[in-house]
């Protein structure tokens, strides 16, 4: 599900709810311009409404009146830009649950693109990712039904399901000439996000794959465990973030904080200036001032770029890999009563602590390396990124599209593991003219442009 590829914070803003009241009673101070745009708002409620009731009245068959409810909401969602959508009261629920970090499903992150189910990727060690699901696969269609005229929840429920139930994929994949059929069958999604391996005995390996609401205590376990296991001899820390599509905003900053010793981690900006907040790192850095690289490619997104951003301008840490995904807001979930689910609303936008906003950008690494693909993969290893979706939200300057998002399956082919790796080692090459990992913690006190 796409919205754990995007940054997640969980909060009541139920204030939003309130503006259709506050509105009309101050319309007698308002000018003659804005008196007539909120008379024109009210002819298309109205017009909203006859529709509505003719639907009701005169369509072939007797419609669902909260179908139409519902549908109407999500129209008017999904038209904004790609993340913000309605959620129902089912789906409401299991986003909380996925966002704790235990679903039930198949596993796989998905997002929808020209009317069809894009996979993003799969999760590790799930029913899709044990089945070969890949990055950038097309579902067309689920059992015996066409994913074409679905919304993204209701592919996404229809994928979910009681543990050890069956569900059959049509996938079309790039490369091939005929479309994959894939039977899968559900299990209990518990959604591990840290992953952790010693690397040529001497260097602390971390794979994040989503940010979920265990991430940070996983981490500091991790880092504790190896630095045990690893002792004195240890160079320092490879944090992978390759693939990852984001979750919980709060995650983003504590993992963040848990590199930094102090300065700003990130800030979020909404339409008016008063709601500009700033996100700052407190006193303590769990590596105790190790070096630090962190690999991204064209599949870390959101809180993923949050993270990767605040460590690259901090210059905390060598960011290496390919360019990210560029995606550069922030989504509210907005609770709407009992048993009526909830708003996915975009209602910012994120800036790194340079100022800078990565909107359908990127960050872009330190250092670029290339993976080695095989021949019949080619054709598919390169993610298209914020920038190629539909109705996203635009940014200044040059927009960026496409990059690599490849990752080899076995470690001893993995390019930019093995430059991270030569890094911490002390190792150059023509490739990595790029700050020292750990150096320059002062930056963290430099002043921060504003946008």
């Amino acid at each position: 599900m796409m919205r754990k590829t995007s940054v997640i914070l969980l909060s009541a803003a139920t204030g939003a709810a309130l503006t259709l009241f506050v509105t009309q009673p101050r319309a007698v101070f308002m000018g003659s311009s804005a008196r007539a745009a909120t008379a024109d708002t009210y002819r298309q409620l109205n017009l909203f409404g006859d529709v509505f009731e003719r639907v009701r009245s005169d369509y072939v068959e007797k419609p669902d009146d909260t179908k139409l409810i519902e549908s109407a909401i999500s129209g008017m969602l999904t038209g904004l830009d790609p993340h913000s959508s309605y959620m129902d009261a089912k789906s409401f629920r299991d986003m909380q649950v996925q966002t704790r970090g235990e679903f039930g499903g198949l596993g796989i992150e998905v997002t929808m693109e020209d009317g069809l189910i894009k996979v993003v990727s799969p999760i590790d060690d799930t029913p899709a990712s044990r089945a070969g699901i890949m990055a950038n696969d097309i579902i067309t269609n689920l059992d015996d039904e066409a994913v074409q005229g679905l919304t993204l929840n209701q592919a996404v429920e229809k994928m979910r399901g009681p543990v050890n139930t069956k569900i059959r994929l049509k996938i079309i994949r790039k490369g091939q000439d005929n479309p994959l059929d894939v039977t899968l069958v559900r299990d209990n999604i518990r959604v591990r996000s840290v992953r952790a391996r010693v690397e040529q005995d001497d260097i602390a390996y971390i794979r994040i794959t989503t940010f979920n609401e265990q991430t940070t205590e996983g981490l500091k376990r991790e880092v504790t465990n190896l630095s045990n296991q690893i002792g004195d001899k240890l160079k320092g820390y490879i944090i992978d973030l390759r693939n990852n599509p984001g979750g919980l905003l709060e995650e983003a900053v504590t993992v963040s904080d848990s590199f930094l010793e102090r300065g700003e981690i990130v800030s979020t900006r909404g339409r008016n200036a008063e709601e500009t907040q700033r996100r700052s790192a407190h006193a303590g850095d769990l590596t105790k001032g190790k070096p630090v690289i962190v690999l991204v490619n064209g599949g870390s997104a959101s809180a993923s770029e949050i993270v990767a951003g605040a460590l690259q301008d901090h210059k905390r840490a060598t960011i290496v890999g390919t360019r990210s995904f560029g995606k550069g807001s922030v989504q509210t979930i907005i609770p709407l009563g009992s048993g009526n689910g909830a708003l996915r609303l975009t209602t910012a936008r994120y800036y790194t602590p340079s100022g800078k906003s990565i909107q359908a950008k990127g960050i872009v690494p330190d250092i670029e390396v290339l993976q080695d693909v095989p021949d019949e993969l080619k054709a598919r290893t390169d993610t298209k990124g914020e920038a190629s979706l539909r109705g996203h939200l635009k940014n200044d300057g040059d927009e960026k599209t496409g990059s690599q998002s490849y990752v080899p399956p076995d470690a001893k082919d993995d390019k930019a593991l093995k430059l991270g790796a030569d890094l911490l080692h002390g190792i150059k090459n023509s490739a990595s003219a790029a700050p020292t990992p750990g150096g320059d913690k002062a930056a963290a006190d430099k002043p921060k442009a504003a946008n």
